[in-house]
């Protein structure tokens, strides 16, 4: 991935994909799914690489597995990952930046059930934003625009007035796709990808400058790449 520098533009407010980009949850959601897979015998390895930034309906539904009921299996995979948050916590930097955000500037936008977004964001210690978009929200999920197009207007504003923060390839072309901005959360990457969008390791380094013209990134070092 080429590190490049953070967008120098003021926007009318600040979208956020949860899942990577603002906590890390990858162990649990590894585990949960893992076993699902196993369970299943498909190619865990192959996979698990497959899951993120999506919501758990289209990922059991994209198996084509035989005589799969849909609805219960992605309930039981609700609860197993709503019992299970050990080893969720935050990107780092991301519970100061957050909390430096309007609250009427900044949502998330996840593929998660609402439920879990509420576990998850707890057991990290960030807080919860006024405006929380999630897998029951929307008829479409990611890569589809709608949960960023919904959360902007949510938020009084449209999509692509706003920056978002992603860190999967079905979130990034959600957010291309609703006409955003689009700023690339690295910290959790284990299986890198190529993009032409500006990257972060974190949000160490990242601070806001909030003024009549919206909010602004600022670096609080001298250098703003994974």
């Amino acid at each position: 991935m080429t590190p490049t520098k953070t967008p120098d533009k003021a926007y009318a407010a600040f979208l956020f994909d949860m899942d990577g980009t603002v906590l890390d949850s990858i162990a649990v959601a590894e585990r949960v799914w893992g076993d699902w897979a196993l369970r299943h015998g498909l190619d865990v390895e192959a996979f698990l690489p497959t899951i993120h930034g999506v919501r758990a309906e289209e990922t059991i539904r994209r198996q084509n597995l035989a005589d799969i009921d849909l609805a219960g299996e992605t309930e039981a995979i609700l609860r197993a990952e709503v019992a299970d948050v050990e080893g969720v916590i935050p990107i780092p930097g991301a519970e100061a930046f957050l909390r430096a955000l309007p609250a009427d500037r900044w949502a998330i936008v996840t593929s998660a059930q609402r439920e879990l977004a509420l576990r998850r964001m707890e057991a990290a210690g960030l807080p919860i934003p006024a405006v929380l978009v999630t897998a029951e929200d929307v008829s479409r999920g990611k890569p589809a625009p709608d949960g960023y197009a919904l959360a902007a207007q949510r938020l009084g504003m449209t999509a692509d007035a706003c920056l978002v923060f992603e860190d999967a390839p079905a979130g990034l072309l959600a957010g291309e796709a609703a006409g955003a901005d689009v700023v690339v959360i690295t910290a959790t990457h284990r299986h890198p990808f190529a993009t032409v969008h500006p990257a972060l390791a974190d949000y160490s380094d990242l601070g806001v400058a909030i003024d009549t013209d919206g909010l602004r990134l600022t670096a609080n070092s001298a250098e703003n790449t994974p």
